[in-house]
C-alpha cells in the first residue's frame, strides 16, 4: 500500500511538473520576445523557484550569491537538476554540452535561457564558445559552467577540465565557486535520488526524483577568486579544492 501510496505522489508530481515545463515553454516562445533582459532574469528564477517546489525539494542557498557580473561561476554537476538550482539561487548563463539543445522541452528552455552550447569534442569550437565566453564576460554577464564536464555522484569530484577557464583570464574577471549538494530534507543525509551517472537514463533519474521523500538542494557560494598569474590548468584545480571544501562545511 505505501508503494502504490508513493507512486501515485510522484505520478500527481510528475503532472504538475510537466504542466509547469508546458508553461515555461509557452514562456519563452511568446513572451520573452517582448521582454528586457531583466524582465526575463526575473521570470527564470521565479519559474525555478516554483519547479523545485512541485518537486518537493526545497532550496538552500549558503554564501552570497553575486548581485551583478562580470563573474564566472563554477560549480560541481550532478544532475539534470542542476541548472534549475541555479538558477533559482541566481541567475545566470550557462555553458552546457551541445546534446541539451537537442532534448525534448529541456533543449527549448535551455535556449530561451541563453544557454551557450559548446561541442565538447571539438577543439575548434571549444575555442569558439571561449572567444563568446569573453565577450558576455566584457558585457558584463555572470555566466556558468560545470568543469567536471560531466555529472558525478555528488559525493567524489571529477578531475576539473581546464579549458573554459581561459575566457576568465582572457576577460579579467573573476571565477566564484559553487558547491552543490542534493540531501534528505528530514535527517540532512546525502541523496543519491536525483543523480545521473554512468548508467542512468534520463527519465530514470526524474522518475527517481519523483518518488524520493522531500529533498534539499544546497547550493553554497564561495568567494571569488582572481587567477594572479595561474595558468588556467594550476587556477582549475584550485577552484576544484575550494568546492571539496564548501561541500564539506555545507
Amino acid at each position: 500500500m505505501q508503494r502504490i501510496n508513493v507512486r501515485l505522489f510522484a505520478g500527481w508530481k510528475c503532472v504538475r511538473t510537466l504542466s509547469h515545463i508546458v508553461t515555461g515553454l509557452f514562456t519563452v516562445v511568446f513572451v520573452f520576445p517582448k521582454l528586457s533582459s531583466q524582465q526575463k532574469e526575473e521570470r527564470i528564477k521565479a519559474w525555478a523557484l516554483v519547479l523545485l517546489a512541485r518537486l518537493a525539494i526545497k532550496l538552500i542557498v549558503v554564501g552570497k550569491p553575486p548581485v551583478h557580473g562580470p563573474v564566472l561561476l563554477a560549480a560541481n554537476h550532478i544532475s539534470w537538476l542542476d541548472i534549475v538550482v541555479m538558477h533559482a539561487a541566481r541567475h545566470c548563463r550557462f555553458v552546457s554540452k551541445a546534446d541539451v539543445r537537442h532534448w525534448p522541452l529541456i533543449g527549448t528552455l535551455a535556449t530561451g535561457a541563453g544557454t551557450l552550447f559548446i561541442e565538447r569534442d571539438s577543439r575548434r569550437d571549444a575555442l569558439r564558445v571561449v572567444h563568446h565566453m569573453a565577450e558576455r564576460l566584457h558585457a558584463g554577464d555572470i555566466l556558468a559552467i560545470f568543469p567536471e564536464g560531466t555529472t558525478s555522484n555528488g559525493v567524489d569530484l571529477l578531475p576539473f577540465h581546464a579549458n573554459l577557464f581561459q575566457a576568465a583570464i582572457a576577460a579579467n574577471v573573476p571565477v566564484l565557486p559553487v558547491a552543490l549538494r542534493f540531501a534528505d530534507a528530514a535527517s540532512g543525509a546525502h541523496s543519491l535520488a536525483p543523480c545521473y551517472i554512468d548508467h542512468d537514463t534520463l527519465l530514470g533519474s526524474i522518475w527517481r526524483t519523483l518518488t524520493a521523500p522531500p529533498l534539499c538542494a544546497v547550493v553554497t557560494f564561495g568567494e571569488p577568486e582572481f587567477f594572479q598569474g595561474r595558468d588556467r590548468r594550476a587556477w582549475a584545480a584550485d577552484v576544484r579544492n575550494t568546492i571539496a571544501a564548501l561541500r564539506l562545511a555545507a
